[in-house]
């Protein structure tokens, strides 16, 4: 696909979407009662489920425990059936293996490690359904699912995936799009300080594109963190009423 089909002359998507307008974002927390923290999300097309147990204690090899701050294990896999090209999808093979260190780096830089020395904490993120932005949205869900398990965080941690399509930077994009041989760029972000917690490439980019496209990224990671602390009000909103009943 053309890059020059992803983006009409009017300045439209393939969805209809504007450049800079985000998939529609939905989502609940505490889907399930057996984990510590839980949600699941939608961006668009794509879906993912999120569940976080601890702090607790570590598991296997004491030797890995820090003294000074928990650690965080990670783990991403995808459904069978999240795609239209039925396979195996094991939870040992290199992209999942990248997905998991990239989500674990990602909430070290947003969890207050620091508070739980000796523990561990375990997030589990799996995509129900694939249609871009694969990382962006497990962030998303993760840190839905982080905050229900009642874990601090230096703030919430939001991400999105943008590209670069005829000199113009294209907010959120959808595996079309991803898939178009565009120029695209991860960015994981903690808003309210502005401090950037990840950056994926997969392609090249020229350098002078790299600014315009930061931050287009970073207010779309704005836009989202919006959307979540929506979701985090109307879910306390609702404990608050099931606890006085």
């Amino acid at each position: 696909m053309a890059g020059l089909e992803l983006l009409s002359d009017q300045g439209y998507r393939l969805d209809g979407r504007k450049a800079t307008e985000l998939r529609k974002v939905q989502a609940r927390m505490g889907v399930f009662a057996q984990a510590d923290g839980s949600a699941y999300l939608e961006q668009g097309n794509t879906k993912a489920l999120a569940v976080v147990y601890g702090p607790h204690e570590m598991r296997g090899s004491r030797s890995r425990a820090l003294h000074d701050r928990a650690v965080i294990n990670c783990q991403y896999s995808m459904a069978t059936f999240s795609t239209a090209e039925r396979k195996r999808r094991p939870h040992g093979d290199r992209k999942s293996t990248e997905m998991s260190l990239h989500l674990k780096q990602t909430f070290e830089a947003a969890v207050m490690t620091q508070l739980f020395p000796r523990s561990q904490i375990d997030i589990y993120v799996k995509i129900l359904q694939s249609d871009g932005g694969n990382y962006s949205v497990c962030v998303n869900a993760a840190t839905l699912a982080v905050i229900d398990a009642g874990i601090p965080m230096r703030d919430y941690v939001c991400a999105c995936t943008v590209g670069f399509v005829d000199e113009t930077p294209l907010a959120d994009l959808c595996y079309a799009e991803e898939s178009g041989g565009v120029s695209s760029l991860a960015l994981a972000l903690l808003p309210r300080g502005g401090q950037i917690a990840l950056v994926q490439m997969d392609a090249r980019l020229h350098q002078d594109h790299l600014e315009t496209l930061i931050e287009a990224a970073m207010t779309a990671c704005k836009g989202v963190s919006k959307v979540l602390d929506e979701v985090v009000r109307q879910h306390l909103q609702e404990a608050s009423v099931l606890s006085r009943e």
